[in-house]
C-alpha cells in the first residue's frame, strides 16, 4: 500500500481500535482504508464521525442497510476509491 499524502498522520497513531486495526491488517498483509490512519490519530475528535457513520449505514430508514452499502460502494469505485 502506497504511504499516506499526511504521512505525519500515518506515522503517529495514538492507542485506539483504529491503532490495533491497521497493526492487524498490515502483520497479515492485506489493505485497508486509509482514512483508518486519521481515526488513529486523532480518535477522540474521529470518534463521531465514525459513530454518524454506522448510524448512517445502519440505523432504521427508507433504504436498506444494504442498499445504503451500495451506493457507497458505487460512490467510492466512482471516486476511485479502493473501500
Amino acid at each position: 500500500m502506497e504511504p499516506m499524502f499526511l504521512t505525519g498522520v500515518e506515522a503517529d497513531p495514538k492507542p485506539s481500535g483504529y491503532a490495533k486495526a491497521i497493526e492487524q491488517m498490515k502483520a497479515a498483509g492485506q489493505e485497508y482504508p486509509q482514512i483508518w490512519h486519521l481515526f488513529a490519530y486523532l480518535p477522540q475528535a474521529t470518534e463521531h464521525l465514525a459513530r454518524f457513520t454506522q448510524e448512517i449505514l445502519r440505523e432504521p430508514g427508507p433504504l436498506s442497510p444494504g442498499f445504503r452499502e451500495l451506493i457507497a460502494a458505487y460512490t467510492s469505485a466512482k471516486n476511485h476509491c479502493p473501500f
